[in-house]
């Protein structure tokens, strides 16, 4: 089956872009060839800094002829409405069409047939509008046409379609189209500096080979490699270390079509800036890599660099160009982080009284005032020093202040680390300096230093807490303030450090802090508790954990200690993977299931404890006794905290609850009997929720 092959030629894309354009268009191609009828094998798109390429192969050459019936009027229904039923379906009269019979009535029906057009056709109508209609973040107008109505919009000025579709073994046929006067052909370019002629190409495989002559590497894939192989190639021939940065290689990937790797160097003076602060001026400013040394572990004075030409010179110019720049933007680092150190971070502290935080909230000075008070409150409950964490929530923000911070905020936290420890305070003081901001992603480090944990539940907590005051929650997949993080956040601190903590306590005494109060003050803490719960199923979902059991724990109301809960949902999670946990949750459900259609039926609960008396088969008698022991059992196993214990209590519920269901019959004619059975069920509902309530929990 014949394949096509697309590429938009244009100015330099954005390397930001690029990854998503090729997604799009993969995708907004294939998507609407289906919509056509035309399922193809397969596709794959492509970027460089000059253009995007679409390949798909296995198209059918041609559409699918398509039948359809219409249903038209009622046999005898009148003349404009047959005329327009023949009109519709194409029909010359009533005899070419069918008579269906229905309850009501006889209707006429037309067969439509829609011959299937050839696919070059169908491309050549569909491939201008996904161009015209392509969903760039910024896009732009140009030239002589710019001013006139409906003129293409796009990232940078497109300057040539290729737009090809053929058999293998055939000359394939340009797709015919015009998109703001540009034609589509058969004629590419290469490389802008070392090989900018014309190429002609033909399908997928010559195109990209003739590219790979012009100095073009299309497959962005194939560049990353290239260049992290060259780079760590490179950097060991020195004597060093690449210091690998995923994100970097994928921007420098956007940046050339022929990666040529380079080295250069800067004075060993700078390196007495943190190397943070260098690896993010090089960075940011250059878009180039560090190297450390591998016996040391620290930074070395090279930097590595990618060009995108073969230069006569052997690159001494361009790694000139790049050594100049660098050596700038490191000395300017060097005299902001020199005159930071000059100011102690609790001087720049009244600043912040002029810094809003948040128009409800106050100002940031406010802020760390009730970060300070709450961190007071955790600390004795997490074991950490009250005044070390008192003294790290005081100088925790101050570094936001300086100027390294100010031109680099993503070393924020990290500064104040610094400044921290150049200034003689305790090592767990500025470490929490930084680490108050972690864990900042599913996949970021959690702290483990008792101060360090503190800060970041009081900076976290007081941020939800205080945003749930002024009713800015998060809606949809709307979340502009990260609260989502942040309870996740909490959650890790907690999980991962082991800590017990009442966070409904902790809670209503962050919002006594707040200037603001919100009318539900009172209800404040346990609806956060239940945005706990919901961050809670989220986090054990991703850790292959059900996320019904965390409902299940929750339904017990009074749960607000997250270890806890956490420990209980994964005891009760072991517990139904075994046969007797699966077995008596079927029995559980059988009981609810009775409970709930009695209690509907006679308007009323079954509450209230069994009457022995009433008990005539040895089967009731075994289930009453079997509840009561396995209540005190699991009810005192809960209370050491034994969850593990309390599970095992109720698997001894397991062979009464069988044998009651298979001899005993609930609803029996005596009404008083048939109560006190009811009440016995009610009894295994009422046994098993010192652990969970089951109803809550998935078959």
């Amino acid at each position: 089956m014949p394949d096509l092959l697309l590429e938009l030629f244009s100015e330099e894309i954005p390397a930001r872009m690029q990854a998503k354009a090729a997604d799009d268009l993969r995708r907004m191609v294939t998507d609407k060839l289906v919509a056509e009828g035309l399922v193809y094998e397969g596709a794959k798109a492509f970027s460089t800094p000059r253009r995007l390429a679409l390949t798909v192969h296995g198209i059918p050459a041609r559409q699918p002829d398509l039948k359809t019936e219409r249903r038209g009027p009622k046999v005898g229904a009148p003349d404009a409405a047959v005329q327009g039923f023949l009109k519709a379906t194409g029909l010359k009269s009533l005899d070419e069409a069918k008579i269906q019979r229905d309850p009501k009535g006889d209707f006429y029906i037309g067969l439509i047939e829609k011959p299937g057009r050839d696919a070059i056709d169908v491309l050549a109508e569909i491939l201008p509008v996904i161009i015209r209609t392509f969903p760039w973040p910024k896009s732009m107008r140009w030239g002589a046409r710019s001013g006139k109505p409906g003129s293409l919009n796009w990232v940078r000025p497109l300057h040539a379609i290729t737009a090809t579709f053929g058999l293998e073994t055939e000359e394939p046929d340009v797709v015919k189209f015009e998109v703001d006067g540009i034609a589509t052909g058969q004629t590419t370019y290469g490389h802008r500096f070392l090989a900018p002629g014309a190429i002609q190409v033909r399908r997928f495989e010559d195109y990209e080979a003739k590219l790979l002559d012009a100095k073009v590497v299309l497959d962005p894939e194939r560049r990353k490699d290239a260049i992290l192989t060259d780079a760590k190639q490179l950097a060991f021939a020195q004597g060093f270390e690449l210091v690998e940065d995923q994100n970097l290689l994928d921007e420098v990937a956007g940046l050339v079509e022929w990666p040529v790797v380079l080295m250069g160097s800067f004075e060993q003076e700078f390196l007495a800036t943190p190397a943070e602060v260098i690896r993010a001026t090089i960075r940011n400013n250059q878009k180039c890599f560090v190297v450390r040394d591998p016996k040391t572990g620290k930074l070395a004075n090279k930097f590595i660099l990618v060009a995108n030409i073969e230069a006569t010179d052997g690159g001494a110019t361009i790694i000139a160009g790049n050594e100049r720049v660098i050596r700038a933007r490191l000395s300017d680092a060097k005299f902001f982080y020199e005159t930071d150190l000059k100011i102690k971070l609790e001087d720049r502290l009244p600043k912040f009284e002029q810094i809003v935080f948040n128009e409800k909230l106050g100002t940031q000075a406010e802020r760390i005032k009730r970060i300070e008070h709450l961190a007071a409150e955790i600390a004795p409950l997490v074991g950490a020093d009250v005044a070390k964490a008192t003294r790290a929530a005081h100088l925790a923000k101050a570094d936001l202040l300086t100027e390294v911070v100010g031109e680099f905020p993503e070393v924020q936290g990290l500064m104040g680390k610094y400044y921290a420890l150049a200034q003689g305070e305790d090592g767990s003081v500025a470490a929490a300096c930084e680490e108050h901001y972690k864990p900042q992603g599913p996949a970021d480090r959690v702290p483990t230093d008792p101060v360090s944990v503190v800060v970041a539940l009081a900076d976290k907590l007081d941020t939800l807490v205080g945003f749930w005051a002024i009713d800015e929650k998060p809606t949809g997949s709307k979340d502009p303030y990260a609260l989502r993080r942040a309870a996740l956040g909490v959650i890790r601190l907690i999980a991962e450090n082991a800590l017990r903590l009442s966070l409904t306590k902790v809670a209503a005494s962050a919002l006594a802090g707040l200037s603001v109060q919100p009318a539900d003050a009172q209800k404040l803490p346990s609806d956060l508790l239940a945005f706990f719960a919901d961050r809670l199923k989220v986090q054990l979902r991703e850790q292959g954990a059900r996320h019904d059991l965390v409902d299940a724990v929750f339904a017990l109301g009074g749960q607000d200690d997250l270890l806890m809960i956490v420990r209980r949902v994964e005891a009760l999670g072991k517990f139904l993977e075994t046969d007797d946990g699966k077995n008596l949750l079927a029995g559980i459900k059988r009981a609810s299931n009775i409970l709930g259609i009695e209690e509907k039926k006679d308007k009323r609960t079954f509450d209230g404890t069994p009457d022995a008396a009433l008990y005539s088969l040895d089967e009731e008698k075994a289930l009453a006794k079997a509840i009561g022991e396995v209540t005190a059992e699991a009810s005192a196993a809960v209370a050491k905290e034994d969850f593990a214990a309390a599970m095992s209590a109720l698997a001894k519920l397991r062979p009464p609850v069988d044998a009651f269901f298979e001899k005993v019959r609930v609803n029996d004619d005596d009404p008083k009997v048939r109560e006190n059975r009811l009440k016995l069920l009610n009894e295994i509902r009422s046994a098993t929720r010192a652990v969970a309530d089951f109803s809550k929990i998935q078959d």
